[in-house]
């Protein structure tokens, strides 16, 4: 059977209350979903230049009421509530970070967590975020690719050296380490060619975001020649596939959900948004319904 992930409520009032997040995240667990996934922006900007990539007017579906809490400070607070389910990131805006910094924080989270940490990052589309973070928006491509390296070096070495355009450091120790010693899974978002090329070079999973089925089976596609071209085995990058992102109407379209799985999706997502409710007994109804009327049958 595929893992199923799912994406909580991004509600003010419930999803930084610790009175829903607690029997939320315990409900989640009973009912045997394997990972729980939140989103970051540190700030949205009240008037931003149109550039959202997954809408045909570059604007974020985002209301009065959307709340994204630090997903790795929520994740923590998840974690000492649950023993088994995964924290994943979908994603973490990783080119606006310190690499050094970020490292500490998901090495500390995975180890605390017993290795559950699966950090998707990605580069964001928001030119003012990054203006108010001060961090440059131009090239940060590459500042995501040297961020990953260089986190996997500061996480593997016992005296870290790397050398990037945007990240640098000589002869550094982290004293924080994942919960295996040695790393923990990244998982590259974004839809574009250029993402699944990076999935390919430099990941442990792709997590794109509406996307057809079509063009994720060109994705996949296109991950296994960057692997071969980087001499890395494209079998072990996990894909991960949130299907009604790309339709809403065929959550529960068995055919349309297996032409994602048929493409090599390892893990289904699906959300709040197709329960059409923040009730946590109603979630837990649409959740059983998934596994029995979708899950079990791919």
């Amino acid at each position: 059977m595929k893992k199923l992930g799912y994406i909580p409520p991004m509600t003010k009032g419930l999803t930084d209350d610790r009175r829903y997040v607690i029997p939320f995240v315990e409900m989640l667990e009973e009912v045997g979903v394997e990972s729980v996934w939140t989103v970051e922006h540190v700030i949205m900007a009240t008037s931003y230049e149109p550039l959202y990539p997954y809408s045909d007017d570059g604007r974020a579906p985002t209301g009065p009421d959307t709340l994204m809490p630090d997903p790795l400070e929520w994740h923590a607070f998840a974690a000492a509530r649950t023993e088994k389910i995964n924290l994943g990131t979908a994603v973490v805006i990783a080119s606006q970070h310190s690499a050094a910094i970020l490292a500490k924080r998901v090495a500390t989270l995975d180890a605390l967590s017993g290795g559950r940490v699966r950090l998707g990052v990605g580069i964001g589309w928001q030119k003012e975020e990054y203006e108010a973070i001060g961090v440059p928006y131009r090239d940060r491509g590459r500042r995501l690719d040297e961020t990953i390296e260089a986190m996997r070096v500061l996480w593997r070495d016992d005296v870290a050296t790397y050398h990037g355009r945007h990240v640098r450091f000589e002869n550094v120790h982290m004293d924080a380490r994942p919960a295996n010693g040695r790393s923990v899974p990244i998982l590259i978002g974004g839809s574009s060619e250029h993402a699944a090329r990076r999935a390919g070079r430099l990941g442990d999973g792709w997590y794109p975001y509406v996307i057809s089925p079509d063009d994720f089976a060109k994705g996949v596609e296109t991950i296994g020649r960057a692997a071969a071209e980087a001499g890395r085995d494209a079998s072990r990058i996990e894909l991960t596939i949130w299907p009604a992102s790309y339709d809403f109407t065929k959550g529960f379209d068995l055919d349309f959900v297996r032409s994602y799985t048929d493409a090599g999706a390892d893990r289904v997502i699906t959300s709040n948004v197709e329960s059409q409710t923040t009730d946590i007994g109603k979630q837990r109804d649409f959740i059983r319904r998934y596994q029995d009327e979708i899950l079990a049958k791919l």
